[in-house]
């Protein structure tokens, strides 16, 4: 059964695409076919799979305002997920899908074909809450929630969660809300394990558990065009490892999400 996850948070800076690029490909090297989908006009999960988005013919753009056929779009990475890109075009959709009716379920619409041959998708969301966004929660499954370990990361978090509650009402009553997901943690200082019971508490939001690490690997990485799986071995593929693990378990074999207490 195909599971469909979005990533999203309205705030940039969060590990988000990271946590795309970096999953998918964990996922992948469990025997998973995985495609991940970049919904931001920046390209960024884009360029950092290996693609530059400046010299593609065709994007989710053409997929969700010209009626092109998904599988035309598709791209293949070197960590074996497979990709739909973005390009700059992406900045335009909102205005195009605005006079179409059902514009939310555009996203949905276009991945319909290709649920039977991946057992994962993964939406990479944009930083905003715009109607890429609504597209990305509309066609998904479930919705992680990547978040900085730092006081001034959580404060957009409310009103994500009442944009996800909007969701569930009109446009996906089934969507799950999975947790936050702890990004650039280090688990050295109180202040960053002070946030965490700080979100917890204040939003009563699971935490998933393994907290990614900060690590420089990540950005080198993404100048490589692969993710951080790719490399040497690190302590945030190995948390990113975990996560995949914890995440196939709950999906597909009934077990608890592996949460902070």
């Amino acid at each position: 059964m195909t599971t469909v996850l979005a990533v999203a948070n309205q705030k940039g800076g969060v590990a988000k695409t990271t946590t795309v690029a970096s999953l998918g490909a964990a996922l992948a090297a469990r025997d998973q076919r995985v495609l991940v989908v970049d919904l931001d006009p920046q390209g960024c999960l884009t360029f950092s799979l290996g693609h530059n988005p400046d010299r593609l013919e065709a994007s989710i753009y053409d997929v969700l305002t010209d009626g092109v056929h998904a599988k035309e779009v598709l791209l293949d990475t070197v960590d074996g997920v497979s990709l739909l890109p973005a390009t700059i075009d992406l900045a335009g959709a909102d205005a195009v899908l605005l006079m179409k009716p059902g514009r939310e379920f555009a996203l949905k619409r276009a991945l319909a074909p290709l649920r039977d041959e991946f057992d994962v998708i993964i939406i990479d969301c944009p930083p905003s809450l715009g109607i890429m966004t609504l597209n990305g929660l509309t066609a998904a499954d479930s919705v992680l929630i990547p978040l900085q370990c730092e006081t001034l990361a959580h404060r957009g978090v409310g009103q994500l969660l009442r944009t996800v509650s909007e969701v569930k009402e009109i446009t996906n009553p089934n969507l799950e809300l999975l947790g936050a997901l702890p990004t650039l943690y280090d688990s050295r200082t109180t202040h960053a394990r002070d946030v965490l019971a700080d979100v917890s508490d204040r939003y009563g939001l699971p935490v998933l558990a393994p907290a990614i690490p900060r690590t420089v690997r990540f950005a080198e990485a993404s100048a490589s065009g692969a993710s951080v799986m790719a490399g040497k071995r690190s302590k945030g593929a190995d948390a990113y490892r975990e996560l995949a693990g914890s995440l196939c378990d709950y999906w597909w074999g009934g077990k608890d999400l592996q949460t902070f207490a």
